[in-house]
């Protein structure tokens, strides 16, 4: 009995070591957090993860040391209701956060990249780039003042439509990109890219020296090139009176060959600048 007791006591202490150092662990995170934060531009990717890491830094430090160290009942509810008030008092300040910033976090559908978007409910909009693991720099502001939430939607592993209102009713979107279709040495023009004639289920895009045409459910609307803002090299987005209207991305199995221009297999995707529920749609290019 007493060797069973032995060897439960050792895997105790195990289990609580094990606990203290993924306490330490992040209490070394927050430690260099806060340094790097204050001499250069980055952040967590979502806010609400400082206050999280501050919790499980606590809770595993608790049972690290309840587990390892021989304590008396009394000195464990003390201790307890200790931890128990400073976890309220973290939860209160991550509520409180969420009155001043709004976090909007989504992960790609491989999980390899994730889309970061801080909405300040006091100034601005500001997309943050992942830079290591959960850690992120503010990249770029969004046009306009946001009314309401963002609409997320992945057009492909690598490229992100954010769909919103402004504050003036119009709707707007920004595409966040994470990859490239090329070598990744150079900068290309998408919309130089689409050139021809695409078709996809009751869509047609038609693009050349003009502009580009799209025509769905039988309702035409043409857009020239200074109407179409692209982002990165893998989409763009097609305005009307400063206005988006739709988003035109390059599939991942689209090449790029930037040493010739003979085209290369792929698709494009196609989606709307709406509120509403609506899918991407895919086009293929229609050859001669």
């Amino acid at each position: 009995m007493k060797q069973r007791q032995n060897k439960d006591r050792k895997w105790q202490k195990i289990i609580g070591a094990i606990l203290l150092l993924l306490a330490i662990g992040f209490f070394c995170l927050q430690m260099g957090y806060l340094f790097i934060r204050s001499s250069r531009l980055i952040d967590y990717l979502d806010h609400r993860l400082f206050y999280i890491i501050n919790i499980a830094c606590m809770g595993f430090l608790t049972s690290g040391v309840f587990l390892f160290i021989s304590t008396t009942r009394r000195l464990k509810i003390i201790g307890s209701g200790i931890v128990l008030l400073l976890i309220v008092v973290q939860l209160i300040m991550l509520f409180n956060s969420n009155n001043l910033i709004k976090s909007v976090t989504s992960l790609s559908p491989d999980r390899k990249n994730v889309l970061s978007i801080k909405e300040n409910l006091q100034t601005t909009e500001v997309y943050y780039r992942p830079y290591f693991g959960i850690i992120g720099r503010p990249e770029e502001r969004l046009r306009s003042p946001v009314k309401g939430d963002f609409k997320v939607e992945w057009l492909a592993n690598d490229a992100a439509a954010v769909t919103y209102q402004t504050v003036d009713n119009n709707t707007q979107q920004f595409i966040a990109t994470y990859g490239d279709r090329g070598g990744g040495t150079s900068y290309y023009y998408v919309g130089a890219e689409l050139h021809g004639t695409w078709q996809g289920e009751n869509v047609q895009l038609v693009s050349d020296t003009e502009g580009i045409s799209i025509t769905a459910d039988g309702e035409s609307e043409h857009f020239e090139w200074d109407d179409i803002h692209q982002f990165g090299t893998l989409a763009i987005v097609l305005e009307k009176n400063n206005e988006a209207a739709w988003t035109v991305s390059l599939d991942e199995n689209f090449q790029v060959n930037e040493d010739t221009p003979e085209r290369q297999n792929g698709n494009i995707t196609l989606y709307q600048a709406t509120m509403d529920d609506n899918e991407p749609i895919e086009l293929t290019m229609q050859r001669e």
